[in-house]
C-alpha cells in the first residue's frame, strides 16, 4: 500500500474515535421506561432449583413442602389443580448462620 492511504485511514480512524469521545452521551428518550435489567435484591435470596425459597423446604428431609399449580388446559380440565412440588431436596445456596458477637469495646457507647 502507498503511505498516503495508510496515513489517511489512520487519520479517519483517529478522528472517529475523537468525535465519539467528545460528543455527549445520549440520554434515553423515555425516562419513565423500566430498566432493561431488573435491579438485584439487596441481599441474595436462597432460591432452590425448583424456584421455591428455603423456607418451603423441610429442615430434616430437605423435601419441598410447596404446592405447584397445574393449569387445567394441560390436563383437559376447565380450572387448575394443585400438586406437591417434586423437588427432592434443597439445592440452593446455604445462608450463613448468624451469631451474636459481644461488643469489643465493652462500653456503653
Amino acid at each position: 500500500m502507498e503511505p498516503v492511504s495508510l496515513v489517511l485511514g489512520a487519520a479517519l480512524a483517529l478522528g472517529g474515535v475523537m468525535i465519539g469521545r467528545l460528543l455527549p452521551r445520549r440520554r434515553p428518550s423515555a425516562p419513565s421506561a423500566p430498566p432493561a435489567v431488573p435491579a438485584k435484591p439487596s441481599t441474595p435470596q436462597p432460591i432452590c432449583g425448583c424456584g421455591h425459597h428455603l423456607v418451603f423446604h423441610n429442615r430434616e428431609s430437605k423435601l419441598c413442602q410447596a404446592q405447584v399449580v397445574i393449569p387445567g388446559r394441560w390436563v383437559g380440565q376447565s380450572g387448575g389443580s394443585y400438586r406437591p412440588c417434586m423437588c427432592q431436596g434443597y439445592r440452593g445456596p446455604v445462608p450463613v448462620d448468624e451469631y451474636y458477637a459481644p461488643d469489643i469495646m465493652g462500653g456503653d457507647s
